[in-house]
């Protein structure tokens, strides 16, 4: 009986050894191919101008700078150092600069990242005016800008400051959401 114990366990062991064996050579293996890394781009641009139109065929914003960079993964688009109009509904651009911009893939929405610069010139409606804060984001379509950084809003004869800011470009209505500061220069009666 000893003999034959040792034949059955040696049968088993030589039956589990080559089904480990048909396993591992049937088991899934895995893409070699898969890239591995940081996203990558679809397509780049350098030294290029950009217009977003509307539905209508209006422009509601246009993008300039050295270097563009659409990601495949998500159609998104990436700037550097970008110049940029945003356009209102009565076609007047309010104009600034950022140090990066990232664009969603309908256009809807735009991160102007880092430093931020707005301006907007002078028209038969107002005066000139001046943003200088960092963060902003912008939904170009419906002509509105929002952040939570710091904001200064310059004018001739005033210059406002304060944490947060939200606007309507077509309505040209800008809110400063807290902490609040002003300095206004009164005006001179002519003699």
């Amino acid at each position: 009986m000893n003999r034959r114990y040792w034949m059955i366990v040696t049968v088993l062991a030589i039956l589990a050894i080559a089904s480990e064996i048909l396993v591992w050579y049937t088991r899934e293996r895995p893409n070699e191919q898969i890239f591995a890394g940081p996203p990558r781009s679809d397509y780049t641009a350098t030294d290029f101008t950009l217009d977003a139109l509307d539905i209508d065929g209006r422009r509601t914003f246009r993008i300039r700078g050295p270097w563009l960079a659409r990601r495949g993964e998500d159609g998104s688009v990436f700037v550097t150092t970008p110049d940029y109009d945003l356009i209102d509904s009565h076609n007047y651009p309010w104009q600034g600069k950022s140090d990066s911009a990232w664009i969603s893939e309908d256009g809807t929405m735009m991160k102007l990242l880092g430093h931020v610069e707005m301006h907007r010139a002078a028209d038969s409606n107002g005066n000139p005016l001046d943003i200088i804060t960092r963060d902003v984001t912008a939904w170009p379509k419906e002509k509105k800008v929002e952040t939570t950084e710091f904001a200064t809003i310059s004018q001739p004869r005033s210059i406002l400051w304060g944490v947060g800011m939200r606007g309507d470009l077509d309505t040209k209505v800008l809110e400063l959401l807290s902490n609040v500061h002003s300095v206004m220069e009164p005006q001179h009666a002519n003699p």
